[in-house]
């Protein structure tokens, strides 16, 4: 068994979350610094693996890597990311970096130096199907592949050996330098398996329990996740099964796809799958969802499913989002996670209890999966050990029902989710149930429940600011028009100065820029205040553009 067996998962975007420019500017800010921040509220929520989409140093979204061993200027240096793990690994938080290993950005060093040197370059062999028969839709002198068609993304030759050890090495670099505890693969579907089986060999001697998990949307999960390849998948199958099953009112959906999945006979019983409601690629569920009261049996399905739950930025205050046809931005807005708009506090402190729960429960973690009774609108499953029997029930309908199901057991039910309420069951039982609900109850001698007053222990979060940092810093003298950075990390657009009409004080008028309309006002002195921050006096704001 992996730690991931006792994990919660967190997942975020970090270009996104920091609020950056989507375009590199060469600029360094120390964005990323804000999740110090946030270490509190992961730990609310039980979080103990933080996954991060990518970081290396990319052209625009991340994705279109330049440099494999430094983290992108826009979030910070490898000096501040390497503090923050360090930080995280302190708060009992693994990290897990995207790798994206399918394709680079045009920007990435090797193809920079084939379009200067054409046939001459010594890379020319490090891209997928690249010659000189004819011309690129970029204007290239030379026709290359591009993943998907699109040819921003520039697919790597991952037979070529040369290839394969530079990525290698840039892995062996982020274990050793910043200790991560595992990888998401990007477009796992699209890569050679000799180079995945080189990885877990590279990975698993440095960390026998080092995590890796393979981004694949559709196909048989047993051809990446196994002893040879990868030990995990993104489990799309049940992404789609659980908003669906709710939209339709229809739980025999997901219930089939658990029981095909990890029942008697299940296809995937050998592999502990990602899971997941939303993530940087598909609408936040919140929007998913037609009737967003169904949101708390949402969570509940995927915490107490098998495998490990994932929960993605800022989706546990029930925020929304969609794709729209060119764009992935709003999936992937900056926010401030102790300071959400219009934030769901009630589903927050729902997945609270959830995580609290998961992790008490070693059925959860580790237990077998049957369905016990589906009906279109009600559910029952349990999962269950050799020592511990777990039944968990749903009804997603906005009305009281009761629910019968054969305990097999003369025994005390207690639901953990609801104030450890207890039953007294001999064989069969009928439960009721309130709308949109769900019940976690744990068979046991009546004496069993879970703690919920036990508070995380968040260490001091300090850092030292790193060498760019240490000069002396300068109180802002004049405020001009512009944006400009929060030592938090939250980017604002100040519009101009105004003169209170009474005290003619000075205030600096800003907004947010994460498309939301709100208007602050601070007092002048303040916005060009110097403020002490992770042990270093920092700017209140500064000046980006």
């Amino acid at each position: 068994m992996s730690y991931i067996n006792e994990s919660v998962i967190y997942n975020i975007y970090p270009l996104g979350f920091c609020g950056a420019p989507k375009d590199n500017d060469g600029n360094l800010v120390y964005r990323l610094d804000k999740i110090y921040d946030c270490i509190e509220h992961l730990k609310k929520m039980s979080v103990n693996v933080l996954v991060f989409n990518p970081l290396f140093e990319s052209s625009h979204h991340g994705y279109d890597t330049i440099d494999y061993r430094k983290v992108d200027c826009r979030l910070g240096d490898n000096n501040s990311f390497k503090k923050i793990c360090k930080t995280l690994h302190d708060n009992g938080i693994r990290v897990i970096l995207d790798g994206v290993f399918n394709h680079v950005g045009r920007d990435f060093f090797a193809f920079k130096d084939v379009q200067q040197n054409l046939g001459n370059s010594r890379y020319c062999n490090w891209f997928q199907n690249l010659n000189f028969g004819g011309s690129s839709p970029k204007g290239d002198p030379f026709w290359y592949e591009g993943w998907a068609g699109h040819y921003d993304l520039v697919k790597l030759n991952l037979q070529n050996d040369e290839v394969v050890n530079y990525l290698l090495d840039s892995v062996r670099f982020w274990i050793d330098e910043f200790g991560i505890d595992g990888l998401r693969l990007d477009a796992a579907d699209c890569i050679d398996l000799e180079f995945f089986k080189k990885l877990r060999n590279v990975c698993k001697s440095k960390k026998p329990d080092f995590w890796l998990y393979g981004e694949i949307t559709h196909g048989d999960y047993n051809r990446w996740a196994n002893n040879e390849l990868l030990d995990s998948v993104t489990n799309y199958e049940c992404y789609k099964g659980i908003y669906s099953s709710h939209n339709d009112h229809n739980y025999f959906e997901i219930a089939h796809s658990l029981n095909r999945q990890f029942g008697n006979g299940g296809i995937y019983r050998n592999i502990y799958t990602y899971n997941f409601v939303d993530n940087h690629d598909v609408n936040r569920i919140a929007s998913d969802l037609k009737d967003k009261n169904h949101l708390s049996n949402v969570y509940t399905l995927m915490y107490t499913m098998p495998g490990v739950p994932s929960i993605y930025y800022g989706s546990e205050y029930g925020i929304e989002g969609k794709r729209t046809q060119h764009s992935d931005y709003e999936l992937r807005p900056c926010l401030d996670l102790n300071n959400v708009e219009n934030a769901n506090y009630n589903l927050l402190n729902h997945i609270i209890k959830l995580g609290k729960v998961r992790l008490a429960l070693d059925a959860l973690k580790y237990g077998n999966f049957d369905n016990v009774n589906i009906m279109n609108e009600k559910l029952v499953y349990k999962r269950f050990t050799d020592n511990q029997t777990v039944f968990v029930a749903f009804n997603l309908t906005d009305h009281d029902e009761k629910i019968g199901f054969d305990t097999g057991c003369n025994a005390k039910l207690t639901d953990v989710l609801n104030d450890n309420e207890v039953f007294d069951v001999n064989g069969y039982f009928e439960l009721s149930m309130k709308p949109y609900s769900s019940r976690i109850l744990v068979v046991n001698d009546g004496g069993f429940k879970v703690d919920f007053d036990v508070k995380s222990e968040v260490k001091a979060v300090k850092a030292d600011a790193p060498k760019e940092a240490e000069k002396i810093v300068q109180k802002l003298e004049y405020v001009k028009k512009g944006r400009y950075l929060h030592f938090k990390g939250t980017e604002y657009e100040v519009l101009g100065v105004s003169t209170h009409s009474e005290t003619g004080e000075k205030l600096v008028i800003y907004m947010s820029v994460d498309g939301k309309d709100t208007l602050w006002a601070r007092p002048y002195d303040m916005f060009t205040d110097i403020v002490e921050y992770n042990g270093s006096m920092v700017n209140r704001f500064t000046l980006l553009s």
